[in-house]
């Protein structure tokens, strides 16, 4: 059984600050430590599932937070900041099951610790098929494409509700409650890996009634910018259709060309968010 992981870093019980979760700095050491561990977790509960192998694709901020040495179960790491396909890099039809740890709240919906939807600078909401989604429902359009099943998300309770949304029947370990956008009740790390790598065990032992992302093809990506200038800069790309004076639509029967579309999107804009 052959698993892919990616991670990101604002679920992680504890975070609930940007100094916590961008380096260099102690603060950054200590929490980037407890996303190792929670990493850790959701392996070990694939290993106690039967799982075998295993892609960790390193999604958060530089793409390079996780120490592959420590990494269990023998598994590869994927990491640095310039991917083709982003936070899911690396994913192929030969993976049984996605993971995706230490996600967090789209940028459009309820609180959320940290909330954003790839980039809080630029992009205010995105919405997939009319349904208001974060980087989870975005990144299961890769998913889609492979006929792989995503099974496992981590983070707080919103997260976990914006992923069924898409992903119906995922298992969800919910390691905190966000109060706000800045602060949450979490639980002890501890206890957060433990539940982690239970629900992971549980996703993988259920595997075969997982369904693929409930994502109807051809499907259209609805993007909503802070500023007119982004929108504008948006539509320079082929395929990006403007809509509003902030709103683009993306429309693609291949789940994975409107992920890496969308992705273009976010990488051009960014030289000139605020």
């Amino acid at each position: 059984m052959k698993v892919y992981l990616s991670s990101d870093m604002e679920g992680t019980a504890g975070v609930v600050d940007w100094g916590q979760c961008r380096g260099p700095g102690a603060e950054y050491d200590h929490y980037r430590r407890l996303l190792q561990d929670e990493v850790n977790a959701a392996i070990a509960g694939a290993m106690d599932a039967g799982a075998t192998e295993f892609l960790v694709n390193d999604s958060h901020s530089s793409m390079q937070n996780l120490r592959p040495g420590e990494l269990l179960g023998g598994a590869r790491y994927l990491s640095g900041r310039h991917k083709p396909t982003y936070m899911m890099e690396g994913l192929d039809a030969s993976f049984d099951a996605v993971f995706l740890v230490s996600y967090h709240g789209s940028m459009g919906g309820p609180s959320s610790v940290l909330s954003h939807t790839y980039n809080p600078a630029a992009i205010a909401r995105v919405r997939l098929g009319g349904v208001e989604v974060g980087e989870s429902g975005i990144n299961a359009l890769v998913a889609l494409g492979h006929g792989v099943p995503v099974v496992l998300v981590t983070g707080d309770e919103t997260t976990a509700e914006e992923a069924r949304a898409v992903c119906p029947g995922i298992e969800a370990a919910v390691v905190k409650r966000s109060v706000t956008r800045f602060a949450a009740e979490s639980l002890h790390p501890d206890e957060a890996c433990a539940l982690i790598r239970s629900g992971a065990a549980a996703a993988l032992r259920g595997l075969s009634s997982a369904r693929l992302p409930a994502i109807e093809l051809p499907a259209t990506l609805e993007v909503t910018f802070r500023n007119a200038d982004l929108a504008e800069m948006a539509c320079r790309i082929v395929g990006v259709e403007r809509t509003g004076v902030l709103e683009v639509s993306i429309t693609d029967a291949d789940p994975v060309e409107l992920y890496r579309t969308f992705v273009t999107v976010v990488l051009l804009t960014r030289g000139i968010a605020e």
